[in-house]
């Protein structure tokens, strides 16, 4: 039930601006790399630059600046986003967050790469993006979240952020989507604190997120109502 709601949401959210794809999305594998390559390629609607699925940067600040502002190791603290697409949460982090971060956005679609690429210089005709704070910097790259070992060594981040990408890798199955988890793991710090933001419930997520995260505390915490749906930050942390 809760992977119908989520794809009927998914499926809704497309109609409502990319009506294009919508179809597709409804019927299609959401781990298919060419369905998203399709999406992210569709034009936009007046001066939006991104897209978000769930919610953008504004509805998670709440949650994201307090752990940004912890006194970490390393200075500024490192963030992955992986399968970032062309979502508001790097870019948000990045010319918003008052505190220093570098962030780095990584989807294994080149075409959602090159479009956050574009909009952060500052392509066809936009301002490039500037920066909350001097010492923050924004990156993006294409990669897989499944195996981030060309990009990422161990422990080297100190919050992994993941927005509905195991939501759409566990529709090819459950396999790749723990996968996708053992490897936000490992380039996670031992200190830091994987979140996945989700509109799964957590009856379903929350075992998923224990077997696989052993030797890690696992949460969760209510987000929303937003536009009457309501989410779950599920952040998987380790000691402090």
């Amino acid at each position: 039930m809760a992977a119908l709601r989520r794809t009927l949401h998914l499926a809704s959210l497309a109609a409502g601006t990319r009506r294009t794809v919508a179809g597709s999305l409804a019927g299609s594998c959401l781990a298919d790399r060419s369905l998203w390559d399709k999406l992210h390629a569709q034009p936009r609607q007046g001066s939006v630059c991104t897209f978000d699925w769930f919610f953008g940067y504004e509805e998670a600040q709440g949650l994201l600046l307090p752990l940004l502002e912890k006194s970490w190791a390393a200075c500024p603290p490192r963030v992955l986003d992986v399968g970032c697409g062309t979502s508001s949460l790097c870019t948000g982090l990045y010319t918003k967050c008052p505190h220093p971060v570098d962030v780095l956005g990584v989807d294994f679609s080149p075409v959602a790469v090159a479009h956050m690429n574009s909009l952060l210089e500052g392509g066809q005709g936009q301002t490039p993006l500037c920066p909350g704070h001097p010492e923050s910097s924004l990156h993006f790259m294409q990669a897989d979240g499944q195996n981030l070992q060309p990009l990422a060594s161990s422990g080297s981040f100190q919050l992994v952020l993941d927005k509905g990408t195991w939501d759409a890798v566990a529709r090819g199955g459950l396999p790749g989507a723990y996968q996708l988890l053992a490897e936000c793991l490992r380039v996670l710090s031992p200190q830091g604190t994987l979140i996945q933001f989700s509109d799964e419930d957590p009856d379903v997520r929350l075992p998923c997120l224990e077997k696989g995260s052993q030797g890690w505390t696992v949460t969760v915490q209510e987000l929303g109502p937003f536009r009457g749906i309501t989410y779950f930050a599920y952040m998987v942390q380790g000691s402090d």
